[in-house]
């Protein structure tokens, strides 16, 4: 095991990868930025090191201060978290050059699955179902019709050169085909000077189902089971959950072995998240791979009663995993709490919390780094705590979670605790009903 872990990372994670190694009996490190210099991930380690001004790319993103803060602490492991530099391949392969063990994946797996263009080469060739569609630029439109025909309407035309979605047309058969064909090149040659066409497969009422994988040195690999992310504004999830509302045993068991197939295809080492797009009939397609620690682990953690944090640092050390697959014994749902005005567009809120009040009780946890008098620096994510509740039941669950949110008081900063709040009221959240698409028609203001 390691003789000392450096935690190259701010906040809750920092503090929670602390605990657990605590438990492990590895001392630590932490390294932070002077407007980091009163948090709690500071004062818990067992050593700290200052490595620079508040912009993170001048400290938390500056690879040479903490390789420099790892040698100076004789620190043999660094564990990034997630953001920063969880996934990036130069500082995985810096750690490995100067003889520190990168807790996460190697610079060769997360440079293949950062290209998404050759994730789902790797993920076709492994038999890991993508989102079907045309291989390049379309030839023309009887090319465009053939495949069209042969991956099924609908789907949905797109401008090579497209965006803020000039150029695209969603497609139902034959006829509008044609017709989108037309108007939609000549659009992009208009806006964009180029009129090439590709499509896709297009995702009627899509889900965001991920799988939670573990792979060993030695080739196995092992799934943990799914989470459900599709509550999320502007691609930012807001609640996770597990298992999810939507999914059947069949589902799971078949998303549960493509996970699996991906994390095999590339000798995946470490905890990562293989993601999903679910469509209304269950068909479900490769989205991308983080080769990481997610934010939403805790939800997987409840419900398999399993420390992925001590997971990912056993098996950095060599220790081979069960190999065991792992299904939800309970119900787990996770809502960050971020400090920003959601009646103003979700403007982030930095500033000191004045008073702070956490809820308890059996099956509620929290994830946070905030105490009374801390202030919220305006240099980083807005997330300041994760609520966590798990219960028997899916109900049971957003019960106790309304219950724990009418328990979490912060003052002196706007929270999103009230968005939380009207999202366990609302009928369709509570009934299970809801796409990636739910908050864009979802209305705080409403009664």
């Amino acid at each position: 095991m390691f003789k000392k872990l450096l935690i190259a990372n701010r906040g809750e994670i920092a503090l929670r990868i602390i605990r657990t190694c605590k438990e492990m009996g590895i001392p630590t490190v932490a390294v932070y930025s002077t407007a980091d210099k009163d948090s709690l991930h500071v004062k818990f380690a067992d050593e700290a090191v200052c490595i620079g001004p508040p912009s993170s790319t001048e400290s938390y993103l500056s690879m040479p201060k903490i390789i420099s803060a790892a040698e100076i602490t004789n620190a043999d492991a660094i564990h990034p978290g997630y953001g920063f530099l969880s996934e990036n391949a130069v500082f995985s392969e810096m750690c490995r050059d100067h003889g520190i063990k990168f807790v996460g994946a190697s610079s060769e797996m997360i440079n293949g699955m950062g290209d998404k263009a050759n994730a789902k080469a790797t993920m076709i060739e492994a038999g890991v179902p993508c989102v079907p569609g045309s291989a390049g630029i379309l030839k023309n439109e009887a090319e465009g019709l053939k495949l069209s025909n042969e991956i099924g309407y609908p789907i949905m035309l797109k401008a090579t050169a497209g965006g803020g979605g000039r150029g695209m047309r969603l497609v139902w058969n034959d006829e509008e085909f044609k017709e989108g064909w037309s108007s939609a090149r000549t659009e992009a040659k208009a806006a964009f000077g180029n009129d090439g066409m590709y499509l896709e497969k297009f995702i009627e009422e899509p889900r965001h189902i991920e799988i939670q994988i573990a792979g060993d040195q030695y080739g196995k690999v092992c799934h943990l089971s799914e989470r459900d992310c599709s509550i999320q504004r502007r691609h930012q999830k807001l609640v996770e959950e597990a298992p999810s509302p939507f999914a059947d045993d069949e589902l799971r068991n078949k998303m549960g072995e493509a996970a699996i197939k991906a994390g095999e295809a590339i000798g995946y080492e470490g905890v990562g998240t293989v993601e999903f797009l679910v469509d209304k009939h269950k068909n479900f397609y490769f989205m991308e791979m983080n080769t990481r620690i997610q934010v939403e682990h805790p939800v997987t953690e409840e419900v398999i009663n399993h420390d992925l944090v001590k997971e990912q640092i056993k098996i950095a050390a060599g220790i081979p995993i069960s190999g065991k697959n792992y299904f939800p014994e309970k119900h787990a749902m996770e809502v960050r709490i971020n400090a920003e005005d959601v009646y103003h567009d979700f403007r982030p809120c930095p500033g000191k919390i004045e008073v702070l009040h956490k809820p308890g009780g059996h099956g509620v946890r929290v994830d946070t780094h905030i105490y009374a008098g801390y202030t919220i620096p305006p240099y980083y994510d807005s997330m300041i705590a994760k609520l966590i509740v798990s219960a028997q039941t899916r109900e049971e669950c957003i019960v106790k979670m309304e219950r724990a949110l009418s328990e979490f008081v912060v003052e002196g900063v706007k929270t999103t605790i009230p968005l939380h709040m009207k999202l366990m009221k609302n009928k369709d959240f509570r009934a299970g009903n809801f796409t990636t698409k739910f908050m864009e028609t979802f209305d705080i203001n409403e009664d």
